[in-house]
């Protein structure tokens, strides 16, 4: 039952099977792409504006104080939820980070029962609010060699809302 030539028929049928593929996939490149002659203007019959040719729009710079007077502290205190892992607002209860207790305009590295790395008090004097948008902004930067591992905020909207319901606490 199993010769030389029921397996020839095999590979040949195989091989063939093969064969229309590679040449289906032939004609379907030549009929949806069709080759570009040299010095031709290939254009497209009908072309639908995206407006992405004019060039990226600029972002324009903001400052940080006319975004803090229009800030939302309610905002703010949702967007807390992601320093509550490190952070408490009780005065004096610490956990991985510092309590954040009256934080705004406090003097940075002041916080009793709290062992800081020493970065923070060589690169400001106050948490004030600009000082705390560039911190929660990205720590890394502005504080090199910080033990705070949060990448940053990254929404100046959201890092003045946050700072806002932060000066509530506390006053």
């Amino acid at each position: 039952m199993l010769d030389t030539m029921t397996f020839t028929k095999v590979i040949g049928g195989l091989c063939g099977t093969f064969l229309i593929f590679l040449l289906g996939g032939f004609a379907a490149e030549f009929i949806y792409h069709a080759p570009k002659h040299h010095g031709d203007d290939h254009h497209q019959a009908y072309v639908i504006d995206t407006g992405a040719d004019e060039g990226a729009a600029e972002e324009v710079e903001v400052a940080f104080a006319d975004v803090f007077a229009a800030a939302d502290a309610s905002k703010g205190e949702k967007l807390f939820r992601q320093c509550k892992a490190c952070h408490a607002l009780d005065a004096g209860k610490n956990g991985t980070g510092p309590s954040l207790y009256g934080v705004v305009d406090r003097a940075v590295g002041t916080e009793a029962g709290f062992g800081y790395s020493g970065k923070l008090v060589a690169v400001a004097d106050a948490w004030t609010p600009e000082n705390l948008n560039a911190f929660i902004e990205n720590p890394k930067g502005f504080a090199p060699g910080t033990k705070m591992s949060y990448k940053g905020m990254k929404k100046i909207e959201d890092r003045a809302n946050l700072i806002a319901w932060l000066q509530t606490i506390g006053q």
